[in-house]
């Protein structure tokens, strides 16, 4: 039997799960990061372990039946390795907004309104690195977390995929780095920038140290990954033009199928290539991670049974951790607002989903009002698919049906990117 291995790296851990020819899921694994994965000592080696912890949970004999393997990793987080793939020094994850501090020459750089005119974009990230002279005098590659993580299975360095590289500006439509990319980060400091590749690329097969430690066949392919909000998008199988997917992970994401391409970096919106068509979208810093700073699992569902999802809460909150947002205001100094605090744990918690479920609609409404399709219907993936309460307090404002696919896991849609990989 053929099998195919998606590997998800999301913000609180790492998921695997292995499907057939026919999309069946024969096994699942999981490996939840300590201190949720944020900034830490030696987080590669984190990161190491839970790649080699979640296949090594998989039965030998279904591993020894994989014939290609995808991953995925969360949108620009970035690192720095030297010619041998080691990391230089520690990588900086997706929502670190200390690019902010060269945003004078990123404008100067980039075209006006371009994706990657962020604090937190990958190529804001690369300039912040270099001023800081962090690779050093010797030869480095500029890598994201799902290259260099694909790297540790084939054995090849310096390769991603178009939807991991377009907050670097690379350049979707001509399929190559623009030129007013090269040269505004020519200089001595310059890294190695990684070769782009589509998602879903055969790249190479797994080394034989990874085979023979794993029980893959010689002839396991390893694909070129995507992004854990794209691999969510996948997993739910959504294919017409107006139909979109929220990710309601630690944050929110939303990503809208549309005929028509929207880029705007005074919102935070940009588009995927996905075939013919493009993926709309854009992600806040909201969403579960803020839910579960104030809440235990079990209180969230238990409070969440006592609110009424057709009464709107009064309560005006934009839930963030710390300051700054990227979508739909896209702003690194925009503060958390979490206050008035009832002392009734109920109506805050309605509060605070009613309030994300604004920031996720007002996002909808803004990808239409720049031009893409029409929104028809919502499919939620992510933790917070599972909450019906927050999901009718999401209806009530979107305006459109909100259902859950059969398949939400990342690595689920990792995987099937794995098995189109074999088809190239």
């Amino acid at each position: 039997m053929n099998l195919y291995l998606g590997i998800d790296f999301g913000t609180t851990g790492a998921r695997s799960t292995v499907i057939d020819s026919q999309g069946t899921v024969h096994c699942e694994t999981e490996h939840t990061f300590a201190n949720n994965g944020q900034q830490q000592p030696e987080l590669p080696s984190v990161w190491q372990n839970a790649l080699w912890d979640v296949i090594e949970q998989i039965p030998p004999a279904i591993r020894n039946q994989v014939r290609a393997i995808a991953l995925d990793g969360t949108s620009s987080t970035v690192m720095l390795c030297n010619t041998d793939g080691i990391p230089v020094c520690e990588p900086i994850l997706y929502n670190d907004a200390r690019g902010a501090a060269v945003t004078e020459r990123l404008r100067a750089i980039a075209p006006d309104n371009h994706t990657v005119i962020s604090a937190t974009s990958s190529l804001a990230k690369l300039l912040w690195l270099q001023e800081g002279g962090h690779g050093g005098t010797a030869p480095t590659f500029f890598l994201h977390q799902a290259d260099w993580l694909a790297f540790l299975l084939h054995g090849k360095l310096g390769i991603s995929d178009y939807h991991n590289a377009l907050k670097l500006g690379f350049d979707v439509d001509t399929l190559c780095y623009p030129n007013w990319l090269i040269e505004g980060i020519a200089g001595a400091a310059t890294p190695e920038l990684p070769q782009v590749v589509a998602p879903g690329t055969p790249v190479g097969e797994v080394s034989a140290q990874v085979g023979d430690r794993f029980g893959f066949s010689r002839d396991c392919m390893v694909c070129a990954g995507t992004t854990d909000s794209i691999a969510a998008f996948l997993a739910s199988g959504v294919n017409l033009p107006g139909e979109a997917v929220t990710s309601l992970g630690s944050t929110l994401a939303v990503k809208l199928l549309s005929h028509t391409r929207v880029d705007d970096s005074r919102y935070g919106i940009y588009s995927h290539k996905l075939g013919d068509l493009w993926l709309v979208g854009g992600a806040s810093n909201t969403g579960g991670a803020v839910l579960r700073h104030f809440f235990t699992d079990v209180e969230l569902d238990n409070y969440s049974t006592q609110i009424d999802p057709e009464q709107e809460s009064l309560l005006d909150y934009y839930p963030l951790l710390k300051k700054g947002d990227r979508f739909p205001i896209n702003d690194p100094n925009l503060p958390p607002r979490l206050e008035p605090r009832p002392t009734d744990s109920v109506e805050f918690l309605h509060g605070l989903l009613e309030s994300i479920a604004r920031i996720e609609a007002r996002g909808y409404q803004l990808l239409q009002e720049l031009g893409a399709t029409p929104l028809t219907k919502v499919y939620t993936a992510g933790g917070g698919a599972k909450n019906s309460v927050w999901s009718a307090i999401r209806k009530r404002y979107l305006k459109v049906p909100v259902v859950t696919p059969i398949h939400t896991a990342a690595a689920y849609g990792s995987a099937l990117l794995a098995k189109q990989g074999t088809q190239i």
